[in-house]
Protein backbone atom coordinates (compact mmCIF):
# COMPACT_ATOMS: atom_id res chain seq x y z
CA UNK A 1 0.00 0.00 0.00
CA UNK A 2 2.82 2.50 0.78
CA UNK A 3 4.37 1.49 -2.24
CA UNK A 4 0.88 2.14 -4.15
CA UNK A 5 0.86 5.62 -2.43
CA UNK A 6 4.49 6.77 -2.83
CA UNK A 7 4.89 5.63 -6.97
CA UNK A 8 1.27 7.39 -7.36
CA UNK A 9 2.69 10.97 -5.70
CA UNK A 10 6.21 10.30 -7.78
CA UNK A 11 3.86 10.15 -10.88
CA UNK A 12 1.75 13.41 -10.43
CA UNK A 13 4.60 15.06 -9.62
CA UNK A 14 5.62 14.68 -13.60
CA UNK A 15 2.48 16.59 -14.18
CA UNK A 16 2.16 20.46 -13.54
CA UNK A 17 -0.70 21.53 -11.42
CA UNK A 18 -1.95 23.42 -14.60
CA UNK A 19 -1.98 19.99 -16.81
CA UNK A 20 -4.06 17.62 -13.88
CA UNK A 21 -6.57 21.09 -13.55
CA UNK A 22 -6.86 21.12 -17.44
CA UNK A 23 -8.14 17.58 -18.95
CA UNK A 24 -7.08 18.54 -22.79
CA UNK A 25 -3.45 18.91 -21.63
CA UNK A 26 -3.44 15.52 -19.65
CA UNK A 27 -5.43 14.17 -22.84
CA UNK A 28 -2.90 15.33 -24.92
CA UNK A 29 -0.02 13.92 -22.81
CA UNK A 30 -1.60 10.95 -22.47
CA UNK A 31 -1.75 10.54 -26.30
CA UNK A 32 1.87 11.42 -26.83
CA UNK A 33 2.64 8.69 -24.09
CA UNK A 34 1.04 6.18 -26.21
CA UNK A 35 3.18 6.80 -29.03
CA UNK A 36 5.89 6.23 -26.63
CA UNK A 37 6.91 9.44 -25.73
CA UNK A 38 7.45 10.37 -21.98
CA UNK A 39 8.21 10.92 -19.24
CA UNK A 40 8.19 14.63 -20.18
CA UNK A 41 9.86 17.43 -18.90
CA UNK A 42 8.87 21.50 -18.48
CA UNK A 43 12.93 22.07 -18.57
CA UNK A 44 13.53 20.05 -20.98
CA UNK A 45 10.85 21.99 -22.93
CA UNK A 46 11.50 25.18 -22.11
CA UNK A 47 15.20 24.40 -23.69
CA UNK A 48 13.37 23.33 -27.34
CA UNK A 49 11.27 26.56 -27.04
CA UNK A 50 13.87 28.88 -26.85
CA UNK A 51 16.28 26.54 -28.88
CA UNK A 52 17.56 28.31 -32.28
CA UNK A 53 16.68 26.83 -35.59
CA UNK A 54 17.81 28.11 -38.48
CA UNK A 55 15.00 29.12 -41.28
CA UNK A 56 14.12 26.41 -43.20
CA UNK A 57 13.76 29.07 -46.19
CA UNK A 58 17.22 30.74 -44.99
CA UNK A 59 17.54 33.86 -42.94
CA UNK A 60 17.63 34.76 -39.28
CA UNK A 61 17.40 31.56 -37.46
CA UNK A 62 13.81 31.12 -35.39
CA UNK A 63 12.85 29.93 -32.00
CA UNK A 64 9.22 29.98 -30.72
CA UNK A 65 9.96 33.56 -28.67
CA UNK A 66 10.61 35.03 -32.04
CA UNK A 67 7.05 34.88 -32.28
CA UNK A 68 5.60 34.25 -29.21
CA UNK A 69 7.58 36.34 -26.97
CA UNK A 70 10.00 35.51 -23.97
CA UNK A 71 6.92 36.47 -21.51
CA UNK A 72 4.14 33.61 -22.42
CA UNK A 73 2.13 35.73 -20.35
CA UNK A 74 1.62 38.65 -22.69
CA UNK A 75 0.67 39.20 -26.29
CA UNK A 76 3.46 37.93 -29.17
CA UNK A 77 3.72 38.94 -32.71
CA UNK A 78 4.35 36.62 -35.69
CA UNK A 79 7.43 37.56 -37.04
CA UNK A 80 6.56 37.81 -40.64
CA UNK A 81 2.72 39.24 -40.53
CA UNK A 82 2.63 41.41 -37.78
CA UNK A 83 -0.24 39.45 -36.47
CA UNK A 84 -1.15 39.22 -32.76
CA UNK A 85 -0.63 36.23 -31.06
CA UNK A 86 -2.68 35.68 -27.72
CA UNK A 87 -0.70 34.89 -24.39
CA UNK A 88 0.22 31.11 -24.86
CA UNK A 89 0.44 30.63 -20.87
CA UNK A 90 -2.72 29.70 -19.72
CA UNK A 91 -2.33 31.87 -16.59
CA UNK A 92 -3.01 34.49 -18.82
CA UNK A 93 -5.34 33.18 -21.14
CA UNK A 94 -8.03 30.55 -20.52
CA UNK A 95 -8.47 29.76 -24.03
CA UNK A 96 -4.87 28.54 -24.41
CA UNK A 97 -4.35 24.80 -24.47
CA UNK A 98 -8.43 23.90 -24.18
CA UNK A 99 -8.78 22.14 -27.49
CA UNK A 100 -6.76 19.24 -28.57
CA UNK A 101 -7.51 19.91 -32.31
CA UNK A 102 -6.11 23.24 -31.93
CA UNK A 103 -3.22 21.84 -29.89
CA UNK A 104 -2.27 19.70 -33.20
CA UNK A 105 -2.82 22.29 -35.49
CA UNK A 106 -0.75 24.34 -34.27
CA UNK A 107 2.11 22.35 -33.11
CA UNK A 108 2.49 20.95 -36.82
CA UNK A 109 2.81 24.81 -38.49
CA UNK A 110 3.99 25.59 -35.64
CA UNK A 111 7.33 23.09 -35.56
CA UNK A 112 7.52 22.99 -39.57
CA UNK A 113 7.59 26.81 -39.36
CA UNK A 114 10.48 27.17 -36.98
CA UNK A 115 12.75 23.93 -37.18
CA UNK A 116 11.52 22.76 -40.93
CA UNK A 117 9.97 19.29 -39.59
CA UNK A 118 6.75 18.28 -37.69
CA UNK A 119 7.83 17.70 -33.93
CA UNK A 120 8.00 14.71 -32.15
CA UNK A 121 5.66 13.36 -29.55
CA UNK A 122 8.26 13.56 -27.04
CA UNK A 123 9.06 17.46 -27.88
CA UNK A 124 5.61 18.21 -27.92
CA UNK A 125 5.01 16.32 -24.31
CA UNK A 126 7.79 18.47 -22.87
CA UNK A 127 6.90 21.61 -24.26
CA UNK A 128 3.31 21.22 -23.48
CA UNK A 129 4.52 20.43 -20.03
CA UNK A 130 6.93 23.54 -20.06
CA UNK A 131 3.47 25.73 -21.57
CA UNK A 132 1.01 24.77 -18.99
CA UNK A 133 3.09 25.45 -16.45
CA UNK A 134 3.13 29.35 -17.57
Amino acid sequence: MTFKIIGMALLLAGFSHQALANPTIKQALDHYQGQGAGPFSAEQGEQLWQSEHPSPKGGASRNCGLCHGQDLTQTGKHARTGKAIKAMAPSANPESLTELKKIEKWFKRNCKWTWGRECTAQEKGDMLQYLSNQ
